[in-house]
């Protein structure tokens, strides 16, 4: 699962999976809000990535998710 700043850029991740790590099924999209916040704008947002085989790399995709200022988030 990654965890990003917001929608529009859990969005944009999701779209890129496919070409930099050949993720076949569309990834689910989640707004995770804070804990005691109810505006969207102190959402942040998860791509929750299936992969039951454990063939992706989690370092690498850690590193991809700070590149939008994210980070991967263990299951």
């Amino acid at each position: 699962m990654l965890v990003l700043p917001d929608r529009d850029t859990a969005e944009e991740v999701a779209g890129e999976l496919a070409d930099r790590f050949g993720v076949s099924d569309e990834p689910q999209l989640v707004r995770d809000a804070l804990a005691g916040e109810d505006d969207a704008e102190d959402a942040q947002w998860l791509v929750v990535v299936e992969d039951p085989g454990a063939r992706l790399d989690s370092a690498a995709l850690d590193e991809f998710a700070a590149e939008y200022e994210g980070w991967l988030e263990a299951p």
